[in-house]
């Protein structure tokens, strides 16, 4: 199994295009030790290097693909190697790249829950609009622990299991949550067993979310803030990390002390920074920090080999 993370920022991506924060003026200016980011997706194939299955549509999917030339193998004059997209929620930073895939030349495949589909079809109604163009084929995502496979990319068994975050804004479940209304996935080699967990919006530490962790060989997780109050200290929110859905790195019971508990050899890392993060900044103290604990920073083209 490879994983390529296509996409490593939260909505905005990084710089975001009306921030002046420390980060993302420092690196417009070059006087920060950063890199670009985009929005948030991965792309996960089996033994078939023109077969993969796309994990969350960004806004920023047209650059990824270009930016990624596996996804486009050409063997045909309109082609992708994307074989079905799967969706961890129905949130804006990672569904509205499927407008820009709408020139498909069959229905997309999608796997997302009961509840994101509602949202999808109600809130902010993109299944509707894409109806006119290529057309959407819904796969229902379970929570029952019953695992399913994305058709042509052999080889790979996926589990979605509910997670403690924020539905979309336009949700009628958004101040009160919902089981389906974010998933992590759990991501499995059939031939190996190795397997890695992909959640990019923890809002806290669910049980089944730490089993799953705690028996994968990779964790791929929650990375938006590095404290909890971050985007007040910075004057760009009143609410906190955990307010929106985001579990944040530092602080009792943050996500470093969870990921300090996890079994040697798990790799971690950490997927969804948002703009503000300081661990953006190669040269910070917190940056340090993770490297010290041995947890890695994903970054837009990290491949990942299971």
């Amino acid at each position: 199994m490879r994983i390529r993370v296509l996409g490593s920022a939260a909505g905005g991506g990084f710089p975001q295009w009306n921030c002046n924060c420390r980060n993302c003026s420092g690196l417009r200016n070059a006087t920060l030790r950063a890199f670009p980011r985009t929005q948030s997706s991965i792309a996960v194939r089996g033994p078939d290097a023109n077969s993969w299955a796309l994990v969350n549509a960004s806004p920023d999917i047209l650059a990824q693909l270009k930016a990624n030339p596996v996804l486009q193998p050409g063997r045909a004059p309109r082609d992708t190697a994307i074989a079905g997209i799967v969706l961890v929620d129905a949130q804006i930073d990672h569904t509205t790249g499927l407008f820009m895939l709408r020139e498909s030349t069959r229905p997309l495949p999608v796997w997302c829950t009961d509840n994101a589909h509602a949202d999808l079809t109600r809130g902010n109604p993109i299944f509707g609009v894409l109806a006119h163009f290529c057309g959407i084929h819904r796969r229902e995502l379970r929570l029952d622990g019953g695992g399913f496979r994305v058709e042509g990319v052999l080889g790979i068994e996926w589990r979605g299991v509910a997670v403690a975050s924020k539905p979309a804004p336009y949700s009628p479940n958004r101040d009160r949550p919902l089981p389906g209304d974010n998933v992590a996935l759990v991501i499995r080699d059939e031939d190996s067993g190795r397997s890695v967990v992909y959640a990019p919006g923890l809002g806290s530490m669910a049980d089944a979310v730490w089993r799953e962790m705690r028996s994968a060989d990779c964790v791929m997780v929650d990375g938006t803030f590095w404290s909890d109050e971050e985007m007040i200290g910075m004057g760009l929110s009143r609410k906190r990390a955990r307010d929106i859905g985001h579990l944040p790195q530092s602080g009792p019971g943050g996500m470093l002390e969870w990921l300090a508990r996890l079994p040697a050899g798990v790799r971690k890392i950490l997927v969804h920074i948002n703009n503000t993060n300081p661990i953006l900044d190669e040269d910070s103290p917190e940056r340090a920090t993770l490297a010290r604990l041995g947890i890695e920073v994903a970054h837009d083209g990290l491949e990942i080999e299971l």
